[in-house]
Parts: structure tokens; C-alpha cells; sequence
């Protein structure tokens, strides 16, 4: 496969609807990072290595030297948000990091303007967006977002283009007649079809254009069949969705844990507080329901009660999310386990998490769109489901389970990268190194 992947060059271009918190504090990191004055912790592509062949030869490349990903210096960013403040105003608001990083980058960062957004309320109820596009109908607007992405590709002399959601959480709804087909999907847009989300717009627009979308929001935009018939007729990775962050973080590594050593649980309560944006958002229980089903999945899928049902069947989840003003961006969450080992005999595990919202995503922004123009690059489209490792409700093919288990999510990942590269894949088996030596000494 690697003779086909194209190599990077040229632009990348960014495009990000939403830019708040998270897509501040990602574009002024990586602006930070082109200048030397900080290091990009947390993201894989720039800072994990690799293990290539066997142990004893000792090859663990960087995986930004594996694999041939854009260079951070060939980055520009660009989107859309419904305030026209320029980024560096932004980021100042989102408080998430300090003044004199951002005072930096103040020029790279006052230079990102936002295009208008495609902006309905209903979706949104706790934002009253003031910098929005006009239209008659939802096709129009998705023609002025098509518009926006070839603008900005020619303005910036873009090579390529991904396009990453940093929006905020929509209301929740499932899929309806509108987004069973291409064709039922374009005639709901000339119909203004309420069931057609902004997310939606967007990511009819991207893949029009042959973009990578990649959904860091629990929303339905990606996953339904209309969108991923597009994907398959231009040729176009999608994944999505919802940036595994914060408290869900860290139930896919305990869990995983848990279920490895047959331990049960009675019972996991969580519960968090942030005052940033998307608590605002959250704060509407429209709005919570689609990341409470989002933050919900992961432990039956990981645990699955119903083939260990002595272990997990009468396990009680419980999640909840609230506004708190004051933290700003730094979320904090707690967890109680009620958990038993032998003999039934009863446990409990506490967790509280005081991390940082923004900070915790802003490397998965990175990795996503770097990891969607390589997969781009190397002629794959559709649900990319090896970046499960990066997101909370994994977007699978249809009938098939998503994978929650972190670490059989990153061994997915690197798997495909030594795929691309016509390396061996590894299984971590290590049975051929005794039977060798069994060999010699015979």
C-alpha cells in the first residue's frame, strides 16, 4: 500500500466550524509550537513512536517519521463561527491559556477571521449567534459553505483541504426519511427540511468538495446513510465522533482494566461541572441527551453485560453535566465505582479528574485532520475507524460494534499505519522469539 500513498505537499488547509475554546487553543498551540515555544503534548502523530518489526531490532520511529503526515509548518487554518471575533479575541475570551503565549502568537491569531456561520437555533438553544449567514433554503446555505471552502483554498493557496467539527453539541435526534438517501438528503436542503442539522450543512459541503470531515461533536451529522453515500461517490474519509476527553478518557482505560482481570461493578456514577461554552450549551437537557447517550455507550460496549452477565447485568450507569460558571474551561469530574472481586466480596474506586478541557482536545483537533488527509492521500474513504482511539462514540459500518477499549483502539491505529507502510502487522503473540530459541538450543 505505501506506493500509493501520495506524499504530502503543498498547504494543508484546516477548516474548523466552531471557533471557540477547543479550535483556539489548538490553532494558538500549534501557531506556538511553528515558533519553538512550547511542545505539542498529547498528540500522537507528533510525539509517539512506533514499534516496526520485532522487538529485537529495535526500530521505534516518531510516527511523524513513519508515516508521511503534512508538517506543521505547511499548516493554515481557517472557519467558521457564529461571533465575529478574530481568533486571537477568542482565545483571550475562552481563558484557556495564558496571556503572554497567546500575546506570541497575537499576530498569526488575529489574522484568522471567521467566515459566517450556518447557524440554526433550534439546534442550539443556549446561543444566540450573531455573525450567521442569510439564505431562502438549507441547499442555498450549503452553497455558500462550498463557496467558503473553495475561497479559502484558493486564497490560501491550499494544496489540500480536512474539515474538522468543533461546534457545539446539537439537540438530539435520530435518523429520519431525509437521511436515508443522497438524493431524499439534497431534496430535504431545497425543502428546508427541519430534520437537517448545521452540522449536516457543513458536512454535505465538505465532502461535495472531496474534504475529510471529521466530527468532534456527539451529533448525528456523518453517521447516517445519506452522508456516507456522498463520502462513497467523491472518494472521502469521514470520522466522527465526539473527541474522547476528560471523564469518558478515563472510563476507557479503567474499564478496560476491569474487564481484563473479571473484576464486576455494581454500579458507576459520574458527574462533572465546566463552565465554558459547551456547558453552556449542555445546560439544555435537548442538548445533554445527545452527549449523555454519547458518554453512555462506552461502558456497555466495553463491559457487555450480556455475555457476562454474573459480572455486569444489573450494573447501574449514571452521567451527569453542569454548568458551572466559575471553572470557565477547566472541567472537573468525579466517578464512584461500586465494584466486587472474589467471592463477591464488594469494593469502590474514586476519581476526581481536574483537567482541562481544551487542552485534552486540542491535540486530537491535530491528530484527526493530520490523520484524515494522510488517509485522503492514501485512497481511503468513508467511516475510518481506526481513529476510534480518538473519539468517545466510535462511527462503525453498519451492524458491526464499535470498539471502546483504548487499547485495542491504539493497537487498531498503529496497525493501520504498518499496513500503509507494507509492514508487518503486530499481535503482540511473541511466540516466535521462544521457539527460536528452543531451535538453537536443540
Amino acid at each position: 500500500m505505501k506506493e500509493q500513498v501520495k506524499p504530502a505537499t503543498g498547504k494543508l488547509g484546516i477548516l474548523i466550524p466552531g471557533l471557540g475554546a477547543v479550535a483556539t487553543t489548538f490553532i494558538a498551540g500549534v501557531e506556538a509550537v511553528k515558533k519553538g515555544l512550547a511542545q505539542p503534548i498529547g498528540s500522537l502523530t507528533q510525539m509517539s513512536n512506533i514499534r516496526v518489526g520485532k522487538r529485537t531490532e529495535d526500530r521505534n520511529p516518531k510516527i511523524k517519521d513513519f508515516v508521511p503526515l503534512a508538517d506543521l509548518n505547511d499548516i493554515v487554518f481557517g472557519g467558521w463561527d457564529v461571533y465575529a471575533d478574530n481568533v486571537y479575541v477568542a482565545a483571550s475570551k475562552a481563558k484557556v491559556l495564558e496571556k503572554d503565549l497567546l500575546f506570541a502568537v497575537k499576530a498569526e491569531l488575529e489574522a484568522i477571521v471567521p467566515m459566517k456561520a450556518a447557524f440554526d437555533r433550534r439546534y442550539v438553544k443556549n446561543l444566540d449567534g450573531t455573525y450567521i449567514k442569510s439564505f431562502v433554503t438549507k441547499y442555498d446555505l450549503a452553497e455558500q459553505v462550498i463557496a467558503d471552502i473553495r475561497n479559502f483554498k484558493a486564497d490560501n493557496d491550499c494544496e489540500r483541504l480536512v474539515m474538522v467539527w468543533c461546534g457545539s453539541t446539537e439537540i438530539y435526534h435520530q435518523i429520519s426519511d431525509v437521511h436515508l438517501t443522497l438524493a431524499a438528503f439534497e431534496e430535504g436542503l431545497r425543502n428546508n427540511d427541519p430534520e437537517i442539522a448545521p452540522s449536516m450543512i457543513y458536512a454535505y459541503a465538505a465532502l461535495k468538495e472531496g474534504v475529510p470531515f471529521a466530527n468532534g461533536a456527539p451529533n448525528l451529522t456523518v453517521d447516517t446513510p445519506a452522508l456516507l453515500e456522498l463520502a462513497s461517490l467523491t472518494h472521502t474519509p469521514v470520522a466522527g465522533k465526539d473527541f474522547k476527553t476528560g471523564q469518558t478518557l478515563m472510563k476507557t482505560i479503567i474499564a478496560p482494566g476491569l474487564s481484563a482481570r473479571a473484576l464486576g461493578v455494581r454500579g458507576w456514577f459520574s458527574t462533572n461541572i465546566l463552565g465554558n461554552r459547551d456547558g453552556l450549551v449542555l445546560d439544555d437537557p435537548d442538548n445533554f441527551k445527545t452527549k449523555e447517550v454519547s458518554k453512555l455507550s462506552v461502558l456497555d460496549e466495553i463491559f457487555r453485560p450480556e455475555a457476562n452477565p454474573d459480572l455486569y447485568a444489573d450494573m447501574y450507569h449514571k452521567v451527569r453535566i453542569n454548568y458551572y460558571p466559575p471553572h470557565g474551561d477547566n472541567k472537573e469530574s468525579w466517578d464512584n465505582i461500586d465494584i466486587f472481586g472474589w467471592l463477591g466480596y464488594p469494593m469502590q474506586i474514586k476519581i476526581n479528574f481536574l483537567c482541562r478541557d481544551s487542552i485534552l482536545a486540542a491535540p486530537i483537533v491535530l491528530d484527526l485532520a493530520l490523520f484524515m488527509d494522510l488517509s485522503k492521500r492514501a485512497g481511503m474513504s468513508g467511516i475510518q475507524e481506526w481513529l476510534s482511539f480518538y473519539l468517545k462514540s466510535p462511527q462503525t459500518a453498519e451492524g458491526l460494534r464499535a470498539e471502546h477499549d483504548i487499547f485495542k483502539q491504539l493497537m487498531k491505529l498503529q496497525n493501520t499505519l504498518r499496513h500503509m507502510m507494507d509492514e508487518d502487522l503486530i499481535t503482540h503473540l511473541g511466540l516466535d522469539y521462544y521457539q527460536d530459541l528452543v531451535d538453537s538450543i536443540q
